[in-house]
C-alpha cells in the first residue's frame, strides 16, 4: 500500500491550483483562501485497487479527489453494493466534518488517484484565517449533500410508489 504524504503547497502548481478553482467545492474561493487552505492539507495518492477509507471506521476528514476515478461501495451480509463513481471535484466523507462516526461505505481507487485530506482541524485553522474560505466551503459541501439527500429522497419515494402499484 503506497500512501504518500506532502503538505499540499508543495505540490499544487499554479496550474493544479487553477484546476481546484474550476471545481464547485473551490471555485469561490480566492487565491489567497485557496492557498491558506492547500497550506493545511495533506495530498494523498493511492494506487488502483486500494481503499482510501473502509466501511465502519471512525471518520475524522474528508477527501476530494484531484485525480483519478474511485467508487463507493456498501457491503452487507457478504454482498457488496457500488453506491457511486467519483471523478476529480467530487468528494466524501464531509459527515466527518461534523461527525466522527463510523463511515457508512468503502471508497476505492479504480485509478491511481490523488486526494486532498481535509481534517476538521484544517477547517477550523482555515475558519481563524479566512472565515469566509470555511463558509464557502461549507456552504458548497451543502449544496452537495441537499442534491445528494434530494436524489435519495426520489429514489425511496419511487420504490414506494412501485411498491404500491404492485399491490393493485
Amino acid at each position: 500500500m503506497l500512501i504518500v504524504t506532502v503538505a499540499a503547497e508543495h505540490i499544487m502548481s499554479t496550474e493544479n491550483q487553477s484546476q481546484l478553482k474550476e471545481m464547485s467545492l473551490f471555485a469561490e474561493f480566492t487565491d489567497d483562501e485557496l492557498d491558506g487552505l492547500l497550506s493545511l492539507v495533506e495530498v494523498i495518492s493511492k494506487s488502483a485497487g486500494e481503499c482510501v477509507v473502509h466501511q465502519d471506521e471512525t471518520g475524522d476528514c474528508m477527501f476530494v479527489l484531484t485525480e483519478g476515478s474511485a467508487k463507493v461501495i456498501h457491503r452487507r451480509d457478504g454482498k457488496n453494493f457500488e453506491l457511486a463513481r467519483l471523478e476529480p471535484g467530487d468528494f466524501f466523507g464531509e459527515i466527518a466534518l461534523v461527525d466522527s462516526g463510523p463511515r457508512s461505505a468503502d471508497v476505492e481507487a479504480i485509478t491511481d488517484c490523488k486526494l486532498l485530506r481535509i481534517e476538521h482541524a484544517a477547517l477550523r485553522a482555515v475558519a481563524g484565517v479566512y472565515p469566509s474560505a470555511a463558509f464557502k466551503l461549507l456552504i458548497a459541501v451543502g449544496r452537495v449533500m441537499v442534491q445528494r439527500i434530494r436524489r435519495g429522497n426520489q429514489k425511496y419515494i419511487d420504490s414506494l410508489l412501485a411498491a404500491a402499484a404492485g399491490k393493485d
